[in-house]
């Protein structure tokens, strides 16, 4: 192995810790050939529901140097998320929001981390060229993370950390390093269903999942109204959905995530669920600023909520 391949790896390693970033994997820049036939069987029965941009740029999804002209390495990374205290509700008296959206937005705080890691990385090597990418383009996070021996694909579609369970934000640099790759781990989900015996729409099947029957389509990514058929099935989830994780067994590994930007404000932490039906637009502003739920925007949490009283 050539030494200065052997040392940039060492080094991209080194600054992946230094920035907190929890796992850090490489793999080869080139085509997913698995992932292929599995994406367009997955978008030929609209499994994707309304995410039109889904559709958008297949070749590019698959193949990293089409993304990155020159691409030699996907350095995938693992940021823990997953919070000392859960708000969820276990009797589902309150209304649930999924866990990642707590504190302030990842995308932001995750590619700050990215930028930097690049900068670090030019000051120690030289000029390089690439890009990162925190879920924001059409890279499949979860087929490089694997490829790269951070986890493998659980049966809910997510990747598992046999350390540490899946609660974990994932993020890329694409770039035109070479590096050395490391390889993927085997899987460990067994025989257990308990992510596809929990889901209440019936969106999981094995190594699969439907998205356009999934609650966190449904709360987040669906604009128009949530179809009757859901009626009942919400299960109090008012923004994204935990269910398939909270029942993982190998989520009793997560620990509490060291990022102070995740942390839940006061304002989460007290509402209730006659605070979350008197939501008013201003209170909605100010407890969710800078946070993923705006995503939904106002009238889609209200929407969501709505949804969600019918149990």
């Amino acid at each position: 192995m050539n030494t200065n391949i052997n040392n940039n790896t060492a080094l991209v390693k080194s600054i992946a810790k230094d920035l907190g970033f929890d796992y850090c994997g490489i793999s080869k820049a080139e085509f997913l050939k698995e992932d292929a036939p599995r994406l367009e069987k997955w978008l030929n029965q609209n499994m994707h529901g309304e995410m039109s941009y889904m559709e958008n740029h297949f070749d590019k999804r698959l193949d990293p140097t089409k993304l990155v002209p020159g691409a030699k390495s996907v350095v995938s990374l693992m940021y823990n998320y997953s919070p000392e205290t859960d708000l969820t509700d276990k009797n589902d008296e309150n209304f649930k929001i999924a866990k990642y959206a707590y504190g302030k937005d990842y995308h932001f705080v995750v590619k700050d981390k990215l930028k930097t890691f690049v900068e670090l990385l030019q000051q120690q090597i030289g000029e390089i060229e690439g890009r990162v990418f925190v879920d924001s383009a059409p890279v499949m996070e979860r087929s490089w993370a694997a490829k790269s021996g951070l986890g493998w694909v659980g049966k809910h579609s997510l990747l598992i950390n046999k350390d540490q369970g899946s609660f974990f934000f994932l993020a890329e640099l694409i770039i035109d390093l070479e590096l050395e790759a490391d390889g993927p781990v085997k899987d460990y989900c067994g025989t257990c269903t308990k992510c596809i015996d929990a889901c209440p729409t019936d969106a999981i099947t094995p190594y699969n999942v439907d998205g356009s029957k999934c609650i966190s389509y449904l709360t987040i990514e669906l604009k128009d109204n949530i179809p009757s058929e859901f009626k009942g099935k919400m299960e109090s989830w008012i923004f994204g959905c935990d269910i398939c994780q909270d029942v993982c067994p190998w989520n009793r590994f997560s620990k509490p995530h060291a990022e102070p930007t995740f942390s839940p404000n006061d304002g989460l932490v007290s509402m209730k669920k006659e605070n979350w039906q008197d939501l008013t637009k201003e209170v909605f502003q100010e407890v969710f600023r800078g946070s993923p739920v705006k995503r939904t925007k106002y009238q889609g949490l209200m929407r969501n909520i709505e949804m969600a009283k019918n149990m």
